[in-house]
């Protein structure tokens, strides 16, 4: 006769039962969950946006309202810290800020009170939404869409997660959360961001204009340069031509606009006989010219690196102006942006320096990030107020009617390139060994030329560089010095002459508000032998 197998009850214990989070472990788990929410509320954004070529994502259009807005100041500030980086700085603060404010919308639904967190996330919806029908470029009532359709996707995933996991809540009455079920439904809702996220940029590739830049072939300009002359390039200098991977990138915009040359067009408006409009093709077939041209940034301070030289490919702009018929009244020429951003320059540089509207840089059709299908190039004066990248618009008005976009932000409306002179070699704080070493460097008075570069080190006498053989007025001029260098630590200064006889003031002053004066100085150290 089989026994039934015998129980232990006194040894048998009862399940366990889920036991409540401590505050801070509901903290942390509420303060994840509202990240991963944030994350998939913006993913959706994204997708959103990447339906049309028409809509942003929230981050860009929150990040244009700062640059916008942002004090000039802060600005100048963020460009010294971070130079050609400061739109990376500031998508990586945006981010921060919204990992924390997300965070904090977690920990205030899940702990707290879930309607005050829809609250929280409603108000991101209502800052992407103003933020979208600020745009520079005019109200377009359909921007809003990926803020709200963000927000939406956040505020149910929010009210659900909140609603199965009432065990975050000191307040609830069941105090017992599924610690497995709350880090699977976290992880799934990754698993979904991570998939939206890579669907938006996949659709958001196809309106890159990569395509249309690697289909551009040239014809053979009206006027073709010959090789620069190898006595342009000084020895320790910078090279006479910035590579365009290399060269400055300073704008206002946190997102590359992609242009293709179809659809583009070109418009002269304003205070001209009549208005033209020119598709990418018609600039084409008029008489493309080369020229070398050095472009500089307001913002460069003493020594910086915000200046590059080019070879620019384009038609001149005063011959299409002439074309278009200027108005006397007329002493402001507005370029603008098809993301809204303004230049503007007197009319009197139309003065046969060869101010272009540009197509192609160093024997290739502009980069993406500098301007393609066309920007404007017009020597001496400084990029801010005349190089508008992404040309939409050219219209001619007056200073009185119309400020470009810098002035009211504290910018001198006329920028004329101040006369300036940097030091490529050594740079401050350098080492180098004793005896013979070349100095090397670069000086630029566009439209006038160099006549002199001096040098002092120490407390001696300005010794005269030699200079590199000049190119034309419109780009630097390179230079050198031979020099023995003794052991110590060396103070060595750069000022120019112009051809004019200016000389290169002493006197130092900031960028704001038309650029900065004084002589590049640095220190070097030369060990012992």
């Amino acid at each position: 006769m089989n026994k039934e197998p015998s129980i232990d009850v006194a040894n048998t214990a009862p399940p366990r039962a889920p036991q409540a989070p401590g505050k801070w472990s509901r903290i942390a788990m509420a303060a994840v969950a509202g990240l991963a929410i944030g994350a998939f509320g913006l993913a959706v954004a994204e997708l959103v946006a990447s339906l049309s070529q028409q809509l942003r994502s929230p981050v860009l259009d929150v990040g244009d309202r700062i640059v916008d807005r942002v004090p000039t100041p802060l600005k100048n500030l963020a460009i010294d810290w971070f130079g050609t980086n400061d739109k990376i700085a500031l998508l990586a603060g945006i981010g921060v800020m919204l990992a924390v404010y997300a965070a904090l919308v977690g920990v205030v639904a899940f702990c707290k009170n879930k309607t005050a967190g829809l609250v929280g996330i409603g108000l991101f919806g209502v800052v992407g939404s103003v933020a979208a029908l600020a745009a520079r470029t005019g109200v377009d009532w359909l921007s809003p869409l990926p803020s709200i359709a963000g927000a939406t996707a956040a505020g149910i995933a929010l009210a659900v997660g909140v609603d199965r996991h009432p065990g975050l809540n000191q307040h609830s009455t069941s105090h017992a959360t599924d610690r497995r079920g709350f880090i699977f439904g976290v992880g799934a809702l990754a698993a979904t961001t991570a998939v939206l996220g890579a669907s938006g940029r996949w659709l958001a590739n196809r309106f890159s204009a990569a395509e249309s830049r690697a289909a551009v072939r040239f014809p053979t300009p009206a006027r073709r340069l010959a090789a620069t002359p190898a006595a342009a390039q000084a020895e320790a200098a910078a090279p006479f031509f910035t590579p365009n991977a290399d060269f400055y990138r300073i704008d206002t915009a946190l997102s590359v606009p992609q242009v293709p040359t179809e659809g583009w067009n070109l418009r002269i408006k304003g205070m001209v006989d009549r208005e033209l409009s020119l598709s990418f093709d018609d600039i084409l077939n008029r008489d493309l010219i080369e020229a070398d041209i050095t472009l500089t940034c307001v913002s460069n301070t003493l020594g910086g690196d915000l200046i590059g030289n080019a070879r620019w490919l384009g038609i001149r702009l005063d011959d299409l102006l002439n074309e278009a018929g200027i108005d006397p009244v007329a002493d402001q020429i507005v370029g603008r942006s098809v993301d809204g951003y303004t230049c503007g320059f007197p009319v009197a540089a139309l003065d046969g320096r060869d101010a272009l509207v540009a197509v192609g840089m160093n024997g290739e059709p502009l980069p993406l990030e500098h301007g393609f299908p066309a920007r404007l190039i017009v020597p001496g004066i400084y990029g801010y107020a005349s190089a508008t990248k992404w040309l939409s618009e050219i219209e001619l008005t007056t200073y009185d009617a119309f400020d470009h976009y810098w002035v009211p932000r504290g910018y001198a409306a006329q920028a004329p390139i101040k006369l300036q002179s940097r030091i490529d070699t050594p740079r401050g704080l350098d080492r180098i060994p004793p005896g013979p070493f070349v100095l090397g460097g670069v000086a630029w008075a566009q439209t006038i030329g160099i006549d002199t570069v001096e040098l002092k080190i120490d407390e001696g006498e300005w010794q005269p560089a030699e200079l590199a053989e000049e190119v034309n007025d419109t780009t630097w001029r390179q230079w050198s010095m031979p020099w023995d260098a003794v052991p110590g630590r060396h103070s060595i200064s750069v000022r120019a002459t112009d051809r004019n006889g200016l000389v290169q003031t002493a006197d130092r002053v900031e960028p704001l508000p038309d650029g900065a004066t004084g002589h590049h100085t640095v220190v070097v150290i030369v060990e012992d032998a």
